[in-house]
Protein backbone atom coordinates (compact mmCIF):
# COMPACT_ATOMS: atom_id res chain seq x y z
CA UNK A 1 0.00 0.00 0.00
CA UNK A 2 2.81 2.44 0.88
CA UNK A 3 4.46 1.62 -2.43
CA UNK A 4 1.29 2.47 -4.36
CA UNK A 5 0.83 5.70 -2.42
CA UNK A 6 4.46 6.69 -3.08
CA UNK A 7 4.04 5.93 -6.80
CA UNK A 8 0.87 8.01 -6.91
CA UNK A 9 2.52 11.00 -5.20
CA UNK A 10 5.58 10.85 -7.47
CA UNK A 11 3.42 10.57 -10.58
CA UNK A 12 1.28 13.52 -9.48
CA UNK A 13 4.36 15.65 -8.82
CA UNK A 14 5.91 14.76 -12.17
CA UNK A 15 2.65 15.50 -13.96
CA UNK A 16 2.26 18.92 -12.31
CA UNK A 17 5.89 19.80 -13.07
CA UNK A 18 5.44 18.77 -16.70
CA UNK A 19 2.37 20.98 -16.99
CA UNK A 20 4.24 23.96 -15.52
CA UNK A 21 7.09 23.34 -17.98
CA UNK A 22 4.62 23.70 -20.87
CA UNK A 23 3.83 27.31 -19.91
CA UNK A 24 5.21 29.24 -22.90
CA UNK A 25 5.74 32.82 -24.03
CA UNK A 26 5.79 33.67 -27.75
CA UNK A 27 5.96 36.82 -29.85
CA UNK A 28 5.76 37.67 -33.55
CA UNK A 29 8.10 40.61 -32.79
CA UNK A 30 10.83 39.01 -30.64
CA UNK A 31 12.41 35.59 -31.16
CA UNK A 32 14.30 33.60 -28.56
CA UNK A 33 18.06 33.89 -29.14
CA UNK A 34 17.67 36.49 -31.90
CA UNK A 35 18.62 40.18 -32.08
CA UNK A 36 15.97 42.75 -31.15
CA UNK A 37 14.71 44.95 -33.96
CA UNK A 38 14.97 48.75 -33.92
CA UNK A 39 11.32 48.77 -32.84
CA UNK A 40 12.28 47.46 -29.39
CA UNK A 41 15.24 49.85 -28.95
CA UNK A 42 14.95 52.81 -26.56
CA UNK A 43 14.70 56.37 -27.89
CA UNK A 44 17.03 58.28 -25.57
CA UNK A 45 20.31 57.81 -23.65
CA UNK A 46 22.07 57.95 -27.04
CA UNK A 47 19.83 55.29 -28.61
CA UNK A 48 17.47 56.09 -31.49
CA UNK A 49 14.94 53.29 -31.62
CA UNK A 50 11.16 53.26 -31.82
CA UNK A 51 10.69 52.17 -28.17
CA UNK A 52 7.68 49.95 -28.98
CA UNK A 53 6.89 47.08 -26.65
CA UNK A 54 6.47 43.80 -28.55
CA UNK A 55 3.31 41.78 -28.90
CA UNK A 56 3.45 38.92 -26.36
CA UNK A 57 1.27 35.83 -25.95
CA UNK A 58 1.39 33.10 -23.32
CA UNK A 59 -0.12 29.62 -23.47
CA UNK A 60 -0.66 26.56 -21.29
CA UNK A 61 -1.33 28.68 -18.24
CA UNK A 62 -1.30 26.82 -14.91
CA UNK A 63 -4.90 26.23 -13.77
CA UNK A 64 -4.36 27.93 -10.41
CA UNK A 65 -3.21 31.23 -11.97
CA UNK A 66 -5.00 34.29 -10.54
CA UNK A 67 -3.04 37.04 -12.31
CA UNK A 68 0.05 37.72 -14.42
CA UNK A 69 3.04 40.03 -14.48
CA UNK A 70 5.40 40.79 -17.37
CA UNK A 71 8.94 42.14 -17.09
CA UNK A 72 11.85 43.01 -19.35
CA UNK A 73 15.23 42.75 -17.67
CA UNK A 74 18.84 43.15 -18.86
CA UNK A 75 21.15 41.13 -16.57
CA UNK A 76 24.21 42.36 -18.51
CA UNK A 77 23.82 46.09 -17.81
CA UNK A 78 27.03 47.47 -16.26
CA UNK A 79 25.36 48.41 -12.98
CA UNK A 80 26.16 45.45 -10.76
CA UNK A 81 22.43 44.74 -10.50
CA UNK A 82 21.16 44.64 -14.09
CA UNK A 83 18.54 46.97 -15.56
CA UNK A 84 14.73 46.78 -15.43
CA UNK A 85 13.25 47.94 -18.74
CA UNK A 86 9.59 47.07 -18.14
CA UNK A 87 7.49 46.04 -15.16
CA UNK A 88 3.77 45.27 -15.61
CA UNK A 89 1.67 43.60 -12.93
CA UNK A 90 -1.92 42.92 -11.87
CA UNK A 91 -2.78 41.64 -15.34
CA UNK A 92 -6.06 39.70 -14.92
CA UNK A 93 -5.92 35.92 -15.39
CA UNK A 94 -8.41 36.27 -18.27
CA UNK A 95 -5.78 38.09 -20.36
CA UNK A 96 -3.18 35.91 -22.07
CA UNK A 97 -1.57 38.39 -24.45
CA UNK A 98 -0.39 41.97 -24.73
CA UNK A 99 -0.57 43.78 -28.08
CA UNK A 100 2.40 45.65 -29.55
CA UNK A 101 2.88 49.13 -28.06
CA UNK A 102 0.95 48.14 -24.93
CA UNK A 103 3.89 49.49 -22.94
CA UNK A 104 3.20 53.20 -23.28
CA UNK A 105 2.67 54.77 -19.87
CA UNK A 106 -0.85 55.98 -20.66
CA UNK A 107 -1.86 53.05 -22.86
CA UNK A 108 -5.62 52.91 -23.49
CA UNK A 109 -5.10 49.14 -23.80
CA UNK A 110 -4.44 48.80 -20.06
CA UNK A 111 -7.13 47.08 -17.98
CA UNK A 112 -8.05 49.35 -15.06
CA UNK A 113 -6.37 47.02 -12.56
CA UNK A 114 -3.08 46.68 -14.45
CA UNK A 115 -0.06 48.70 -13.32
CA UNK A 116 3.05 49.59 -15.31
CA UNK A 117 5.55 50.45 -12.62
CA UNK A 118 8.72 52.52 -12.61
CA UNK A 119 11.68 51.17 -14.59
CA UNK A 120 15.37 51.87 -14.14
CA UNK A 121 14.98 54.69 -16.67
CA UNK A 122 12.97 56.40 -13.90
CA UNK A 123 9.73 56.30 -15.87
CA UNK A 124 6.69 54.04 -16.12
CA UNK A 125 6.03 51.91 -19.17
CA UNK A 126 8.27 50.15 -21.67
CA UNK A 127 11.88 51.25 -22.05
CA UNK A 128 13.61 49.44 -24.89
CA UNK A 129 17.14 48.12 -25.20
CA UNK A 130 19.97 50.64 -24.95
CA UNK A 131 23.28 49.03 -23.98
CA UNK A 132 26.46 51.12 -23.88
CA UNK A 133 28.06 51.73 -27.28
CA UNK A 134 30.69 49.06 -28.02
CA UNK A 135 29.67 46.78 -25.12
CA UNK A 136 29.19 43.05 -25.65
CA UNK A 137 25.71 41.91 -26.73
CA UNK A 138 23.27 42.18 -23.84
CA UNK A 139 20.55 39.62 -23.08
CA UNK A 140 17.02 40.98 -22.79
CA UNK A 141 14.74 38.69 -20.77
CA UNK A 142 11.03 39.06 -21.51
CA UNK A 143 9.32 37.10 -18.73
CA UNK A 144 5.66 36.39 -17.99
CA UNK A 145 4.85 35.25 -14.45
CA UNK A 146 1.75 33.24 -13.52
CA UNK A 147 0.86 34.37 -10.00
CA UNK A 148 -1.12 32.82 -7.14
CA UNK A 149 -2.78 36.12 -6.13
CA UNK A 150 -5.39 38.31 -7.87
CA UNK A 151 -3.22 41.37 -7.40
CA UNK A 152 0.01 42.58 -5.87
CA UNK A 153 -0.81 45.24 -3.30
CA UNK A 154 1.81 47.71 -4.51
CA UNK A 155 1.60 51.36 -5.60
CA UNK A 156 1.96 52.31 -9.25
CA UNK A 157 5.37 53.86 -8.58
CA UNK A 158 6.81 50.80 -6.83
CA UNK A 159 10.45 50.27 -7.79
CA UNK A 160 11.19 47.25 -9.95
CA UNK A 161 13.19 45.55 -7.18
CA UNK A 162 10.18 45.70 -4.85
CA UNK A 163 7.90 44.27 -7.53
CA UNK A 164 10.51 41.57 -8.16
CA UNK A 165 10.46 40.62 -4.47
CA UNK A 166 6.68 40.11 -4.57
CA UNK A 167 6.86 38.25 -7.88
CA UNK A 168 9.33 35.85 -6.30
CA UNK A 169 6.89 35.22 -3.43
CA UNK A 170 3.86 34.56 -5.65
CA UNK A 171 5.13 32.90 -8.84
CA UNK A 172 3.52 29.58 -9.79
CA UNK A 173 5.34 29.36 -13.13
CA UNK A 174 7.17 31.64 -15.54
CA UNK A 175 8.05 31.61 -19.22
CA UNK A 176 10.71 33.61 -21.07
CA UNK A 177 11.98 34.84 -24.38
CA UNK A 178 15.61 35.94 -24.27
CA UNK A 179 16.73 38.19 -27.12
CA UNK A 180 19.98 40.10 -27.59
CA UNK A 181 21.06 43.56 -28.64
CA UNK A 182 24.31 45.52 -28.97
CA UNK A 183 25.36 48.73 -30.66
Amino acid sequence: MRYLLACFVITALLFSTANAADFTLTSPDVQNGERLSIKQVFNGFGCTGDNVSPSLEWKNVPAETKSFAVTLYDPDAPTGSGWWHWVVFNIPASIQSLPANFGTDQSPLLPATTIQSRTDFGTKGFGGACPPQGDKPHRYQFTVYALDVDRLDLPSGAPAAMVGFYLHQHTIAKAQIIATYSR
